[in-house]
């Protein structure tokens, strides 16, 4: 593969997997303006991003078997039709509950670019490229938080926060575009593959018993459960806590992803001189104690809008070290269900994801504090699954 194909791919498939950050973190600033318009509070219009969660999570599990079966563009192209014409429908929405059932659609429709990028990630490089290939993949992801909301945040500023949606759907259409035009598949669909019921589960029962898959899906998972608290809480955070405004907010956001990008990058140099297993072990241990000095500052009430921003910073970073090789490795032994392996991966992600933002919802109103004792408890989990799970990992060569 030549430089200029392969810098063309790895834009395509980054675009394909920024359109779901860009879908959960461009209206974030609006949470304020949506509460006031739709006549509920700012709790309700995080149920919005629940449902968001939830749908990508119940999302993945049927594009998973749909890739497999009918190769990789055909169900890609439905999922982003579905996700352009949710998103416009969310221009128009004047109801919460509405609202909250059009964000449910829209995740179904945007996974599907987010398991395709993975999966043919999979299919198009060898598997020793996989991680450096995640990385990379990882560098335009973290842009999505970093422009996001901040573009969000003019957006909403000028032209309210409809405007933001309208924006949404013209993203799609590009996405449909580049990944019509310049998105190559060398995969041959698996028509002997049923989409009945029970041949579905029995085929991620048989993934899910891999040990590579459960040790890492499930370390990467729980571990990056932390982004999504952390995404769920920062309009709290910010916005009514420290009562920044919404471009304001947009700015801190990016600040913050760039803490993502950074060590995601650095991830990928140190490959060449450390294993995935030891840059994971690495980011969780820094990770943990991180949440630690997080949780005593917000006990004590010793945390400033500064302080929050640094140890935050600090705390994204560590997701750097543990998502591109928790990915890899959770992939690594799939190549004929390839696309049932990222769908069931996605799924445990985002449904943990919509979890945490549910007991966000819940317990994140005027203190810092229940966002630090989340933190610590994801992290304490991701650590024993890991330690509990490669006991009985074999080196696939």
């Amino acid at each position: 593969m030549n430089s200029k194909k392969y810098f063309t791919l790895v834009i395509v498939l980054g675009c394909l997997t920024a359109l779901g950050p860009f879908s959960i973190d461009m209206y974030l600033p609006g949470f304020t303006g949506i509460a006031k318009d739709l006549n509920t509070t700012v709790s309700n219009v995080s149920l919005t991003l629940s449902s968001y969660f939830i749908g990508i999570s119940a999302g993945q599990l049927l594009y998973g078997p749909l890739l497999d079966r009918y190769g990789r563009k055909k169900p890609l192209y439905i999922g982003l039709l579905v996700y352009i014409l949710a998103s416009l429908a969310c221009y128009f929405v004047t109801s919460i509950d509405y609202f909250i059932g059009l964000r449910f659609i829209q995740a179904v429709g945007s996974c599907a670019a987010s398991v395709a990028a993975m999966t043919l990630v999979r299919d198009l490089f060898p598997i020793s490229e996989i991680p450096k290939v995640f990385a990379k993949l990882m560098l335009i992801l973290g842009l999505s938080p970093m422009l996001a909301p901040t573009l969000g945040g003019y957006i909403t500023s000028e032209f309210g926060w409809h405007m933001v949606f309208l924006v949404l759907t013209f993203m799609g259409i590009a996405v449909l575009l580049a990944s019509k035009f310049y998105l190559p598949s060398n995969y041959q669909p698996d028509t002997s593959l049923s989409l009945k019921p029970k041949p579905i589960i029995t085929n991620f029962i048989s993934v899910i018993k891999e040990p590579y898959f459960y040790t890492y899906a499930f370390t990467g998972a729980v571990a990056f459960s932390g982004l999504f608290t952390y995404v769920a809480s920062s309009p709290i955070i910010f916005m009514d806590i420290f009562l920044v405004d919404e471009k304001v907010y947009g700015w801190i956001f990016a600040i913050l992803s760039i803490s993502f990008i950074g060590t995601s990058q650095l991830n990928s140099y140190l490959l060449t001189q450390y294993s995935s297993e030891q840059l994971i072990n690495f980011g969780l241990k820094l990770q943990f104690i991180v949440s630690i000095f997080f949780a005593l500052g917000a006990y004590f009430d010793l945390l400033n809008l500064y302080s929050v921003i640094a140890l935050l910073f600090l705390f994204l970073g560590c997701l750097g070290f543990c998502s591109p090789n928790t990915t890899a490795l959770s992939l690594s032994p799939f190549k004929k269900n390839a696309g049932s392996a990222s769908a069931l991966m996605g799924a445990i992600q985002m449904g943990l994801g919509s979890l945490v933002s549910i007991f966000v919802g819940m317990f994140v109103t005027d203190s810092i504090f229940p966002v630090a004792i989340i933190f610590i408890s994801s992290t304490l989990t991701a650590l024993a699954i890991l330690k509990i799970g490669k006991r009985k990992i074999k080196p696939l060569y």
